[in-house]
C-alpha cells in the first residue's frame, strides 16, 4: 500500500515470473484496479487484494499457491481451523497456544468481481482473521508491513503442514 488517499496499491503484473520480477515491472493501481503507473497488465486477483487492504488496514498482501495451503483449502468445511500449537503466537495479536485460528475458505470463482464482494463481506464479518483460503487455489495473508505479512505466511504454512501431517497420524 503506497497511499490510502488517494488509494495507490503497488502490485505485480500478470504473467511475470515473480522470482525474476524487476522493480520497473511493478504497477501502481487505484481502488478500481486501474493502472496509474506502469505499462503492464495487473492480475485479475488485484480485485482480491483491494478489499483486503481496505477492510483490514493492511499495507502488504501476500498470495501463494503451496501444496499445504491448497490441501487446507480442500477441507469440506467453510473454514480451516488450527489450534494447540505454540507457533500460533507468531500471528499478530495471538498470545497463547490455546488460540483457535479459523481461516475462512471461499469458493473459488472466475467471476472475480463477485468473489471480491464475498471476500469483502467475509472480512467484515470476521475482522479477526489473519488469512483467507480460496478452495483449490491458495492462500491470501497480510500484515502492516512486509515483515509481518511474511511472518504470517511462514507461520501459516508451517501450521498447515503440521495439521495435515497430524491428521494422517490419527488415521
Amino acid at each position: 500500500m503506497l497511499s490510502r488517499d488517494p488509494f495507490r496499491l503497488l502490485i505485480t503484473p500478470t504473467g511475470i515470473d515473480k522470482g525474476k520480477l524487476h522493480v520497473h515491472q511493478l504497477l501502481i493501481v487505484d481502488q478500481n484496479a486501474e493502472v496509474v503507473q506502469g505499462n503492464l497488465r495487473p492480475s485479475a486477483e488485484t480485485w482480491l487484494h483491494i478489499p483486503i487492504v481496505e477492510e483490514t488496514g493492511a499495507d502488504v498482501v501476500l498470495h501463494t499457491h503451496s501444496s499445504w495451503n491448497t490441501l487446507a483449502s480442500l477441507t469440506p468445511a467453510p473454514a480451516f481451523q488450527i489450534s494447540g500449537f505454540e507457533m500460533l503466537k507468531g500471528l499478530s495479536g495471538v498470545t497463547t497456544h490455546e488460540h483457535r485460528e479459523t481461516i475462512p475458505i471461499l469458493e473459488n470463482s472466475q467471476d472475480i468481481p463477485a468473489l471480491s464482494r464475498v471476500l469483502r463481506q467475509t472480512l467484515r464479518d470476521q475482522p479477526e482473521v489473519h488469512a483467507v483460503l480460496l478452495r483449490g487455489h491458495g492462500l491470501y495473508t497480510w500484515g502492516c508491513d512486509i515483515f509481518e505479512a511474511q511472518r504470517h505466511l511462514e507461520v501459516l504454512e508451517f501450521l498447515f503442514e503440521l495439521t495435515w501431517r497430524g491428521r494422517n497420524l490419527e488415521a
